[in-house]
Parts: structure tokens; C-alpha cells; sequence
């Protein structure tokens, strides 16, 4: 990078927040699973809305092209810059105050760079409850949330991260500033921005805070880990605590054999909580306002659940301790993987009616491509959504599966089509699968989608070879 760029960055954000050390810059330049290695000039690190919107005054004056970054936990590529090292990361991190906590009017204003836990912890402190909850949480940001329209668990109750969202600032490509911080429920007065920004991956402006809502702190919770038969029964059970615990469900996690097996085999302090293997399990939680009662009437739904043959075993969770033993199970489905040599993944959604009939499709697919391929399909049943992980065969060679990643992408994504479901259902699209976009897109949403990034960005200042 030459000196007078450097010069012009440090004299925005202060010499010691623009990174152009190769070491330093590591931890900024790839992703989480190694899938994109990157290259930057520099990284740059501002403190203040003002300063973010002096970069992208700079950058859109001078050509420079910005790849805005929260936490960099982003599974597809989106939040690293490409190989020629022409880019300049932006990172949030040091936008992380908690601005304000409405406790009346159950809101919350955050910067981008909060850390999602924190925000959690913030809110929590205040008697309140912020639901997005996700595996990377202690290291993700609410930009990069809001920025991916982040699901996670409880999705089924509360929504996706766009749906708890009421307001943002943005600072646009040119590097104006929207202040669209607003505290309101329902205000019509003509488009929806914000709607435009969450979601987009970073292409249309950059998120620098956003409004919350919060809801009260559950007075009770009742957890419990179900060995279920097959799919159909997962989904038959789903349809039943719906019409018994209404909102109050606010997990229901589907897993299968090979997945436990691959916890217990690699996490620390991890078991089977049953007695008995079963081909597929179901996290459910259930919470309440009422301090007594919860845990009584979800051993009466089990009973009757057992009863019809949904449910095999069951295990209710007594105490703290016990909630977090069978949360392990499921949080540490992802990296446990790891261990088991490549895996290929798609995070995938269908209606929920056809979710048996796409994993059973899917995993009859796959295992006929690559004979002896595991699938560990897992994830979030009460919305569609399922991370289709596909680990190697015991003893192959890593690379040579690897090297298969986009014929099986082809084949379980040509599925999810025919069931009219997304190939994309919570990761976003990055630069992992944007090539893929024209074949899954309505040409005339497709086109849409590049008016929109033209009206915005006419210059291509803005995550250049992301999504589009």
C-alpha cells in the first residue's frame, strides 16, 4: 500500500488502527471453515460513525474498494476480501457500545461491533430477554447478524434477526449517513429501508447501530432431549407441541445418531443422556412467564407423546446444569465435524412439510455419489431449515472428497429446488454461492436485486464479488 493511502487512513482513524502488518492482518483474511484465504492492503479499524463515513467519503473519491467485518464468523465467504489484495477491510469491532436500554418500551440501541453475547448480557441486566442465540455468539457481532439476517435456534418463537429488528444507521457508499434509528412498531411512511440493508450482506451500505426489541425474561424453562423414530415422527411431534405450547415453544432441534455419536466422541464432558440409541433426537425448549407449572405440563405432552409412538425416551433437564449438558449436544454438532476428516455443507430450507421427504432424498442421493459419505444432517426443524453436512468416509482422503464439494452441492441443491425450498436459508449467499444465484432466482428478481446495487452503489465501493 503506498504511503499516501496509508497516511490518508491513518489521518481518519488514527495511525494505530490501520493494520498493514501480514501477521496482524491473518485473523482478518480468512473464514471460519478455510474455504477463503484472502489478501489486503490494510485493515482499518474505526472508532465512530463519523470515522466510517469519512472512509467511505475517501473510498468512494478514490476508487478504493471496502470489504466491511463484524466478528468474521461468516460461513460463506462474504466478510474476507478476494486474493489480489486490492481490498481494504473495515472492521466494526471497535463500534461496540451499548448506546441505550428502553426497558419500557422493550428496545435496545447497539453499534454494530457489540458482540451478540454481550448484547444478550445487556439486555439480561435490564430484566430483559434479546433471543437471537447462535453457536457463534460469543465471538459474533450484531452487525455481521443483521448484516446475514442471522436465524439460530429460536427462530420458531421470536424470528429471524430481520424480525427483531426496528431500526438502523447505515452509512452509505458515499458515505452519507441514514439515521433510521427508529423506536416504533408500526410506522408506514413509504419504503421499509432497513429491510434493504439486513440481509444484503454488506453491499448496500454498512450497518453502524441498530434497535432491538427485547421481551420479558422467561420465568421458567423446561428442556428436554427426545429419541424420535424417524423424521416423520420429529415433524408429527413439532405440529403437537405447536398446538400445545403456542409461543411458548421456542426450540425444536433435530439431530441424528451419527451426530451425538460425533459429540460424545470429541467434546469434553460430553454423553448420552439415554439409556438406548435411537436414529434421531429432538432438542425442544419450552419457556413460560408462570414460575410453576411448565415442567409438569411438558412431562403430561411426553407422556402423550410416547404414548402415540413419537417419542421413544426422553430425558427432562432437573437443573442448570443438566440444560447445559443437553445444549452441548447440539451446539457443538458443527465442530466436532472437524474430527472426522472433510465435510461437505449446505444450509438448506424447505417447507416444513417436506422436511422427511428431503432428508430422505438427500441422504439417498449423496450415499449413492459417494458410497460410504455420512451425512449428519442437523438444525432448526421448527423452521425448515437444515444444515446438510455430509462428513467423508472413514479412512479417505480428505482432499480428493473435498474436490467433490460442488457436484454434491448439485445434487442436494437440485433437490431442495424441486421442493421449491432455498439453497441458502441463514448463511447468506457471500461469495461461496454466488455463482449459483442465476440458477435459483426468478430473472426477474435477479434483476431487481442488480438495480438495487446500482442505485446504491453505482461505483462498486462497497464488498465488490459478494453476492452479486
Amino acid at each position: 500500500m503506498s504511503a499516501s493511502v496509508t497516511e490518508a487512513l491513518a489521518g481518519i482513524v488514527g495511525a494505530k488502527n490501520v493494520v498493514t502488518d501480514a501477521d496482524a492482518m491473518v485473523p482478518y483474511l480468512k473464514e471460519p471453515r478455510g474455504l477463503f484465504n484472502g489478501k489486503a492492503q490494510a485493515v482499518v479499524r474505526p472508532g465512530s460513525v463519523a470515522e466510517v463515513s469519512a472512509l467511505m467519503k475517501w473510498a468512494s473519491e478514490t476508487g478504493a474498494t471496502i470489504v466491511p467485518q463484524g466478528g468474521n464468523t461468516g460461513m460463506v465467504g462474504g466478510q474476507v476480501p478476494v486474493a489480489d489484495g486490492r481490498e481494504i477491510i473495515l472492521s466494526l469491532q471497535r463500534l461496540d457500545k451499548v448506546r441505550s436500554v428502553d426497558v419500557e418500551g422493550d428496545t435496545m440501541t447497539v453499534e454494530a461491533g457489540v458482540i451478540l453475547q454481550k448484547a444478550q448480557e445487556a439486555a439480561e441486566a435490564a430484566g430483559r430477554l434479546f433471543p437471537l442465540s447462535l453457536a457463534s455468539e460469543g465471538s459474533c457481532t450484531v452487525g455481521g447478524n443483521l448484516s446475514a439476517n442471522a436465524g439460530g435456534t429460536a427462530v420458531i418463537a421470536y424470528g429471524n434477526a430481520r424480525e427483531l429488528c426496528l431500526g438502523l444507521e447505515v452509512v452509505l457508499p458515499d458515505g452519507r449517513v441514514w439515521n433510521g434509528l427508529r423506536q416504533l412498531r408500526k410506522d408506514n411512511t413509504g419504503y421499509d429501508l432497513k429491510n434493504l440493508f439486513i440481509g444484503s450482506e454488506g453491499t448496500l451500505g454498512i450497518i453502524t447501530a441498530a434497535v432491538l426489541k427485547l421481551f420479558p425474561l422467561p420465568a421458567a424453562r423446561a428442556t428436554a432431549f427426545l429419541a424420535v423414530p424417524d423424521p416423520e415422527a420429529a415433524l408429527a411431534l413439532l405440529n403437537k407441541a405447536k398446538a400445545s405450547a403456542g409461543g411458548t415453544l421456542t426450540t425444536f432441534e433435530l439431530m441424528p445418531r451419527i451426530g451425538l455419536d460425533f459429540v460424545v466422541r470429541h467434546a469434553d464432558g460430553a454423553r448420552d443422556p439415554l439409556s438406548e440409541p435411537s436414529p434421531w433426537y429432538v432438542l425442544m425448549e419450552v419457556c413460560a412467564q408462570a414460575e410453576t407449572g411448565l415442567s409438569e405440563a411438558v412431562e403430561n405432552f411426553l407422556g402423550e407423546a410416547m404414548e402415540a409412538g413419537l417419542v421413544t425416551d426422553a430425558v427432562l433437564a432437573g437443573s442448570l446444569g443438566q440444560r447445559a449438558d443437553l445444549w452441548k449436544l447440539r451446539e457443538m454438532l458443527s465442530e466436532v465435524q472437524t474430527h472426522e476428516g472433510g465435510s461437505i455443507k449446505h444450509d438448506v430450507s424447505v417447507p416444513l412439510h417436506a422436511t422427511p421427504e428431503f432428508l430422505r432424498r438427500a441422504i439417498a442421493k449423496v450415499e449413492e455419489l459417494v458410497p460410504g459419505c455420512r451425512p449428519v444432517p442437523f438444525g432448526h426443524l421448527g423452521d425448515g431449515n437444515i444444515h446438510f453436512n455430509v462428513s467423508q468416509p472413514v479412512g479417505a482422503d480428505k482432499a480428493a472428497y473435498l474436490a467433490g464439494w460442488d457436484a454434491m452441492n448439485a445434487a442436494v441443491h437440485a433437490i431442495v429446488t424441486e421442493l421449491k425450498g432455498s439453497i441458502s436459508a441463514e448463511h447468506g449467499i457471500g461469495r461461496l454461492k454466488r455463482s449459483l444465484l442465476p440458477g435459483v432466482k426468478d430473472p426477474v428478481e435477479l434483476d431487481l436485486m442488480r438495480t438495487v446495487k446500482a442505485a446504491l452503489d453505482p461505483k462498486g465501493v462497497l464488498n465488490p464479488g459478494a453476492v452479486l
